[in-house]
């Protein structure tokens, strides 16, 4: 068997579910071809692979799975560094929301933006992500609440899809909050995402799940039920966030939907807990978020105990958790949140890949996709460890055997 690229001599974490813990092989080695790959293992039994294109003896240096990157709203313009102040002086996130702040302060320079303006600056975003190892990445529309609007960003995110220097992207329409101009007739704008958004969407294969924000100040539980119920139909998957500022039975909901994931879950209860479980919801950590808004640190425990796959995203957005790299929520998620470094691992590969639906990604086993990243250090606590030095820490990130770093 050849092979385009073989890495070997390497601490290789495979996150392979038939090995314990993260999968790691002490002395291990991948190989690639045809952007997939076609052999990883421990480096001595490589005797199948007779020639290589390109060998990499990585020095027993880490080697991971291509970052996975579950939960982000990286396309949006403006900022909101002001209520990052305002919050820093004692202003909670509802209390800024309602005077005029929060999901809706980005509404106007999103509105504004042109195509190319909103293009550019999500290419920066995803540039960002992928030199600290990301190499598959949701993005999420959300920032225009209005039909056409929401269409158009979820165009611009497909263009940027098809380039093959940025993380792979999986699309996703979200249903954020009832915009200010529409609180007086806010049925009738339920209405229009459920009978004219989701079904133009899907009909133009623009997004492959829809999220609804399903929380105090965003949208009731009967409302995400029509909403959610309305992307089943048009055989999208679901998702939802939930449970960051008061439980209100959304993952009861998203158990009995049989959701991809339930995101934030700072306060979610037994039951919805044992809802995910039983129908393998993933639960996605977003701990940037939940420090800065300086919220209790979700059930972790109970989720590990009813052995819920947790996955852990940045949550990038211009409000709450401006970040585009995981590296730094390794580190929250091993520290604030209180998970293993195998679990905050998986969190950022495999788990993350189930949150999308993406079987594939996220593990380096025989049929799986050619992401890999090459580290500079030589163990997989060293990263979080580390966790300011995301950049200087990588070395090379492949993408389906494309080295991204050489583009």
């Amino acid at each position: 068997m050849d092979c385009e690229l073989l890495i070997r001599n390497a601490r290789l974490m495979t996150c392979d579910p038939e090995r314990p813990g993260a999968g790691v092989i002490e002395r291990g080695a991948v190989a690639i071809s045809g952007g997939a790959i076609v052999w990883a293992g421990v480096d001595g039994d490589i005797g199948g692979v007779k020639e290589a294109s390109r060998v990499i003896d990585a020095g027993g240096r880490l080697v991971t799975p291509g970052l996975v990157d579950c939960h982000t709203h990286a396309i949006f313009a403006g900022d909101r560094a002001g209520e990052f102040g305002l919050r820093a002086s004692g202003a909670g996130y509802l209390e800024i929301a309602a005077a005029g702040g929060g999901i809706a302060a980005s509404l106007k320079a999103t509105r504004l933006a042109s195509d190319e303006t909103l293009i550019d600056l999500l290419r920066e975003r995803l540039r960002l992500a992928a030199a600290g190892g990301t190499t598959t990445i949701e993005v999420k529309s959300g920032y225009d609440l209005t039909v056409e609007g929401e269409l158009r960003m979820l165009k611009c995110v497909a263009k940027v899809a098809t380039e093959r220097d940025m993380p792979r992207i999986s699309p996703t329409l979200l249903v954020h909050v009832v915009p200010p101009e529409r609180k007086a007739d806010r049925d009738a704008y339920v209405k229009e995402i459920c009978e004219s958004l989701i079904p133009k969407a899907a009909a133009q294969a623009l997004c492959t799940a829809v999220d609804i924000y399903c929380d105090e100040g965003a949208f009731t539980l009967d409302e995400a039920r029509a909403v959610l119920g309305a992307a089943k139909r048009a055989e999208l998957a679901v998702k939802a966030h939930i449970g960051q500022f008061a439980d209100l039975g959304g993952a009861e909901l998203l158990g009995a939907l049989g959701a991809l994931s339930g995101d934030h879950l700072e306060r979610v209860g037994d039951a919805g807990i044992a809802a995910m479980a039983s129908a393998g919801v993933v639960a996605v950590m977003l701990p940037g978020a939940c420090v800065q808004l300086r919220l209790p640190v979700p059930p972790v425990e109970k989720f590990r105990a009813q052995g819920v796959a947790m996955a852990i995203a940045t949550d990038l957005n211009p409000g709450t958790s401006y970040c585009e790299q995981l590296p730094l929520q390794l580190w929250l998620a091993t520290t604030h949140y209180g998970m293993t470094i195998d679990e905050a691992w998986l969190g950022v590969t495999r788990h993350g890949a189930k949150a999308l639906g993406m079987a594939h990604v996220g593990l380096l086993r025989a049929g799986a996709v050619g992401d890999v990243v090459l580290w500079k250090c030589g163990h997989e606590a060293d990263v979080p460890y580390r966790y300011g030095a995301a950049n200087t820490l990588v070395d090379r990130v492949f993408r389906a055997g494309l080295d991204m770093t050489a583009m």
